[in-house]
């Protein structure tokens, strides 16, 4: 047990259980105070998702910063309003009495940020956390080490460490962690890891949220509005270089429709990367070589039709479609993670539906389609961990939507509300005055109180 984390654990039970950070005016005043941290760092902070990552300004303020100021907006709004005791019902037998349910906050909870989003990985859960009145110490990935460093500095910027730390280092550093025991631990990152850290806080008892990937399909019916949906795929599938978890994996496409999808989406491609992506400030790149690898080597499973070049040295991979592609193929077996598109043809949506149902349950689906009718029935047909119509990625930008898996892809939700309601234990109170003290509850059961408690229950 490393002595350093455990000692930190210690002082902030201890600051906990002081009730320091029960009140609703220390919550929304350490919100406020990180809101305005960011604002002034936000140069910073770009610049070190330019550094991680090779994203442009435009898209870190996009999907990193600007998400992270909305998610506070809306609590910095609501927050006093999620705070109150909800009244609940009472049921024939408990009465005369009142009931409530009470959000409490957990206590202290860890959580695990990944580093294709390194800061809003890290900031939105972290928000839910404080604001439920947690104490929180967050590992963030040290595959992003200079984002990293930037939410140390800001964290101690903002926070005592006995609210609020951040622990920087590699794997070893999260087994320490998981050596203690937490009230909560929310993890964001790939499914392998995510059971290990299941397998971990299990031996503590410890409640955890897992926010993982897994295959999003994207299905493209013979109705969709094909010029709209080639943008749309494009910009979901290409956004940070195709490193995001909900990014569409793979391309379910009508047959009759293929010929005039590939056209559209090198057109759409033109448009938003230019003639050539690598000399594009909008275009990302791959985190380090041993991803940059996997994805080399998946390129081989299939016929690139539109990109398929790479550069080792800049990590680069040209956003690639693939066709003639096996569904046994090592493309679509494991979560590609990066600017790869493998397409699958379909005659009639019965076959893609199968298709999606075979395979484990995803972190998102995408269908485009005209169809009312089939839109419906996608979504009854289907189970995923949130579903876009027409649209791709941006469900989880919407802090009104929980956001989270099922099944393979997830544990829980959060953004928004949801994010309070998980870092929150919910404790019901049933409030029961002294008198009346109804005697049908107590025994003897007679004959006439068998008659009344029947009466009640039926």
């Amino acid at each position: 047990m490393n002595q350093i984390y455990h000692d930190l654990l210690q002082r902030q039970q201890e600051y906990f259980h002081r009730g320091t950070t029960r009140s609703a005016a220390f919550r929304l005043e350490r919100l406020n105070a990180l809101h305005d941290a960011i604002r002034r760092r936000e140069p910073m902070l770009m610049d070190a998702l330019r550094r991680d990552l090779g994203k442009s300004a435009g898209e870190a303020l996009l999907s990193e910063i600007g998400m992270v100021y909305e998610e506070l907006k809306l609590f910095r709004r609501r927050l006093n309003r999620w705070m109150k005791p909800r009244r609940a019902a009472i049921a024939p037998a408990n009465w005369p009495a009142a009931g409530s349910i009470y959000p409490e906050p957990y206590g202290s909870v860890l959580i695990f940020s990944a580093w294709n989003y390194p800061f809003n990985l890290a900031l939105i859960p972290l928000i839910g956390a404080i604001a439920a009145g947690n104490c929180v110490i967050l590992k963030p990935s040290e595959l992003a080490p200079a984002t990293a460093a930037a939410v140390a500095s800001l964290i101690r910027e903002v926070f005592v460490p006995e609210h609020v730390a951040v622990c920087e280092g590699g794997p070893e550093t999260g087994e320490e962690l998981l050596r203690e025991r937490f009230d909560l631990v929310f993890f964001t990152g790939s499914s392998a890891t995510g059971r290990r850290v299941y397998s971990r806080a299990a031996e503590q008892l410890t409640p955890v949220i897992l926010e993982l990937g897994g295959k999003s399909p994207c299905i493209v019916d013979e109705d969709a509005m094909v010029w709209l949906a080639s943008r749309r795929i494009c910009w979901g599938k290409f956004l940070n270089a195709g490193q995001t978890c909900v990014a569409p994996d793979y391309l379910l496409l009508h047959r009759d429709v293929k010929k005039r999808f590939l056209e559209t989406m090198q057109n759409s491609l033109l448009r938003q990367f230019g003639p050539d992506p690598k000399t594009s400030p909008d275009y990302p790149r791959i985190i380090n070589e041993r991803h940059f690898d996997r994805l080399a080597a998946l390129l081989d499973s299939g016929k690139a039709v539109i990109g398929g070049q790479t550069d080792r040295e800049q990590k680069y991979i040209a956003p690639t479609v693939l066709d003639e592609v096996s569904p046994d193929s090592p493309v679509m077996t494991e979560e590609i993670f990066g600017p790869i598109l493998p397409i699958i043809e379909f005659t009639h949506l019965e076959e893609a539906l199968n298709f999606v149902n075979q395979r484990e349950k995803p972190l998102a689906l995408y269908y485009f389609s005209r169809s009312h009718q089939k839109q419906r029935q996608v979504i009854d047909a289907t189970s995923s961990g949130g579903v876009c119509i027409n649209e791709t990625v941006v469900h989880l930008a919407n802090p009104s939507l929980p956001f989270g898996g099922v099944g393979h892809s997830g544990i829980g939700s959060y953004h928004g509300e949801h994010s309070f309601r998980t870092f929150s234990h919910e404790k019901p109170v049933l409030f029961k005055p002294d008198l009346p003290d109804l005697p049908l509850r107590y025994p003897p059961y007679t004959k006439r109180k068998m008659r009344l408690l029947h009466w009640i229950f039926r």
